[in-house]
């Protein structure tokens, strides 16, 4: 039986075994370039898209899933491209939910406003949404200035230590956790975090590794601690009381977009440095 099979019902497991064997034998869209989706069971229409489309909500407060083209206001990215395989493979049109902030994003899945979201697994956001496996992995880092004495992530956590965060983000997460001596600031997005850090005078800037190396490249006299104080896996996720069908079919599809070589050519076709397609769940 399919390690995520849980019903006890056996005419509601047979359905569920159907739709699973029959899925997992699709190609996937968004690489096959097939013109016509496979055949949609109700359940699923019903679970992913009960406005009649496939409402995702987007974060472009992580520049690893999502940005805006300045110019044209274009939302693109892993994020974007997923969303819209997704779509695809249901037979709807993709409805982008555009947030700046993670938490904004994640309350949109939990609250119904978004049928999907693209978010970093955490234990704090697991009630209200169930998470596929990831889809990829990414560094957070730590940014001092230059005349820091800072030099190792080991020495952040001390007493007098200022850490600014982007509220609501996994990192503020993880380090509310993890942090016992050290203080944490909060940002209003993780995009402002180095701004905020500079003008609150805080010692520490903590967020994605690569957000962060702009920021240095961007702002003179900052630079990076080595290594990383985290790994964020990203997950695709879907309101909780959609029900285990939608729950199963979104990780298969997850699996089938890392194992096509969907997830690495979308990272590859928009630039994204030191992200990695997360392993096989």
């Amino acid at each position: 039986m399919h390690p995520h099979l849980t019903y006890t019902h056996p005419k509601r497991r047979r359905l569920l075994t159907h739709m699973i064997t029959t899925f997992s034998a699709v190609p996937f869209f968004g690489i096959a370039g097939c013109a016509t989706p496979p055949a949609v069971a109700p359940e699923l229409f019903k679970a992913f898209a009960p406005t009649g489309k496939l409402r995702a909500s987007i974060n472009l407060g992580n520049p690893i899933l999502a940005n805006r083209n300045p110019a044209t206001g274009e939302v693109f990215g892993v994020s974007v491209d997923l969303a819209r395989a997704l779509a695809q493979e249901l037979g709807v049109f993709a409805e982008l939910v555009v947030f700046d902030a993670a938490a904004k994003s994640v309350e949109a899945v939990k609250t119904g406003q978004a049928d999907i979201g693209f978010f970093a697994v955490d234990p704090l956001r697991s009630d209200g949404v169930r998470f596929s496996a990831p889809y990829v992995q990414i560094e957070g880092a730590y940014l001092v200035r230059n005349a820091s004495a800072l030099t190792d992530n080991g020495q952040v956590d001390r007493a007098g230590t200022r850490v600014m965060v982007g509220k609501g983000s996994a990192y503020d997460l993880h380090l509310t956790r993890e942090l016992k001596a050290a203080a944490i600031l909060r940002s209003p997005t993780s995009p402002a975090v180095v701004d905020s850090f500079i003008a609150e005078n805080a010692d520490v800037a903590a967020g994605v590794k690569q957000q962060l190396q702009a920021d240095a490249a961007r702002l003179p006299g900052l630079r990076l601690l080595p290594g990383r104080f985290m790994v964020i896996e990203q997950a695709m996720g879907v309101q909780a009381n959609r029900g285990e069908v939608a729950q199963v079919f979104l990780r298969g599809f997850v699996e089938r977009a890392k194992a096509s070589g969907f997830v690495a050519a979308s990272l590859q076709k928009h630039g994204i440095r030191g992200a990695i397609v997360a392993p096989a769940g």
